[in-house]
């Protein structure tokens, strides 16, 4: 696998690389390297080699270039090198950018399937990323470079049906398209490994974010919708516990102080992934936040399933995808970027314990049908039907 991502913070990566080595596969990962990460290491039984390129998370356009191509560089030439030794029977490549998939064309060309796994669609997340440059020109080199990158795998996976469907419509073939969802490990997110919390257990009612501090995730409008309960509710007493890193960091926590509700709303920062679960577990309602553009309708957020594995009531905006794949009583959903739609969804669950409840049991449901267990072993299996047919 190859992947322009630390290894130990990406989940999709992670879950199929552990997947593959329980089904009896050896894998090796060529990653991204942190500062103080040794340059190769086994993770779960997974061979890692961290190449010499960091992550610039919020950096101008010119600086993701030259990241990418700084690994795509050093990926193709490691990659090739440990082939000659390994005799690698598959490689995958994971997005973004797309045109990383070319790092695994010379072991294509020896004979090895070559899958590339889009985690997002490049166009658009260009086009919200860097809405001054995103004219038509860059859209259409976009396009093009993902029509070539699917064109050159022998097998296109992707995260879910909107996008499946979008690859379809621009002329990739359907049977070489498959969706494995990005859900959790319910071994990993298991409510019974953690004390249970009643609502509101202290008196202060738990809001929970894991996940990226980008303008993508519109914490400024979960920041204005505590500001508002504080305001309007103070019997609830709300509290905001956001877990995880980004470029809005600094900005968000500004606005907080601003707000006067710097007390309340804490940024605690990246944690591991191993620790996300206890982090849920801690709180009363986990938000999935997301600002609506065009990226954004094609995504479905891993932290909605994260929550809702642990028993926890989840609020997530109302995004075409998760009316896809949750009904209306499962997932409690408010208008993207509405803070006072937000405070009345958050506050209309915390007041009403029989809607709470139902829509626990429902999401935990839902969320069981879409588990891990059932997309990691239709992952396998494309990588055996890969296998047989090498």
């Amino acid at each position: 696998m190859i992947v322009h991502a630390y290894y130990e913070e990406d989940a999709r990566v992670r879950r199929q690389a552990e997947a593959l080595v329980a089904s009896g596969r050896p894998v090796d990962v060529f990653a991204l390297r942190r500062r103080g990460d040794d340059p190769t290491g086994v993770v779960e039984g997974v061979r890692v080699t961290r190449l010499p390129v960091r992550r610039h998370q919020g950096a101008r356009i010119g600086t993701y270039l030259a990241e990418y191509a700084a690994f795509f560089l050093r990926a193709t030439l490691a990659a090739t090198s440990a082939h000659r030794r390994r005799r690698y029977g598959i490689v995958q490549v994971h997005t973004l950018p797309d045109f990383l998939v070319f790092a695994g064309l010379p072991m294509r060309l020896d004979g090895a399937p070559l899958v590339l796994d889009l985690h997002e669609a490049m166009p658009e997340f260009f086009r919200s990323r860097f809405p001054g440059s995103a004219g038509p020109v860059p859209h259409a080199m976009l396009r093009a470079q993902e029509a070539l990158a699917t064109r050159a795998a022998d097998a296109v996976l992707t995260v879910n049906d909107a996008l499946a469907d979008r690859l379809v419509d621009l002329g990739v073939r359907p049977e070489k398209v498959t969706v494995v969802l990005n859900t959790p490990s319910l071994a990993l997110f298991d409510p019974g490994a953690f004390p249970a919390r009643p609502m509101r257990a202290d008196g202060r009612l738990r809001l929970v974010y894991t996940g990226a501090v980008t303008p993508t995730y519109e914490l400024e409008t979960v920041l204005r919708a505590v500001a508002r309960l504080a305001g309007d509710r103070p019997d609830l007493d709300v509290a905001l516990d956001v877990y995880g890193r980004g470029d809005d960091a600094s900005r968000l926590a500004g606005l907080a102080a601003e707000l006067g509700i710097a007390e309340r709303a804490v940024l605690h920062g990246r944690i591991p992934l191993e620790d996300v679960p206890a982090a849920v577990a801690a709180g009363d309602v986990g938000l999935a936040p997301t600002r609506r553009d065009p990226f954004t309708d094609l995504s479905l957020s891993t932290k909605l399933f994260e929550y809702a594995a642990m028993g926890k009531p989840v609020v997530a905006s109302r995004l075409p995808t998760v009316e896809r794949y949750f009904a209306a009583d499962t997932v409690a959903t408010y208008e993207p970027g509405d803070p006072a739609d937000l405070a009345r969804v958050v506050a209309r669950i915390a007041d009403d314990p029989l809607e709470r409840e139902a829509r626990v049991a429902r999401t935990a449901a839902r969320v069981a049908e879409l588990g891990w267990d059932r997309e990691g072993a239709r992952y396998v299996a494309l990588v055996d039907r890969l296998a047989r047919d090498r």
